[in-house]
C-alpha cells in the first residue's frame, strides 16, 4: 500500500524591513513635534510598529516610541483610531 501524502505548507512572505535605519541615513533625531515623520512607524490602528518591522535602530526605535507617547499626551497623535 501507497503511504498517503503529507500535504505541502506554504511559506508566507514576511515584510521585509529597510536594511538601514531612517534617522541614521537622514542624520535626525525622533521629536514630538513631527508628526508626520512619527505616523509613518504606526499601524492604521495607531499602534507602535516593531523594530524587525520598521528597521529602525535600537536606540531611535526607543527614541522613537517615547516621541509618539510624547506626541500623543500633547493631543499631536490620537491613542486610538476611530474606524
Amino acid at each position: 500500500m501507497a503511504r498517503p501524502t503529507k500535504p505541502t505548507k506554504r511559506r508566507m512572505q514576511k515584510n521585509v524591513a529597510p536594511k538601514k535605519c531612517y534617522f541614521c541615513s537622514e542624520n535626525k533625531e525622533p521629536g514630538f513635534a513631527d508628526v508626520a515623520v512619527l505616523r509613518r512607524f504606526l499601524t492604521e490602528r495607531g499602534k507602535i510598529v516593531s523594530r524587525s518591522r520598521n528597521g529602525l535602530c535600537s536606540k531611535h526605535q526607543r527614541g522613537m516610541s517615547l516621541a509618539i507617547k510624547h506626541a500623543r499626551h500633547l493631543a499631536l497623535l490620537a491613542f486610538n483610531v476611530k474606524i
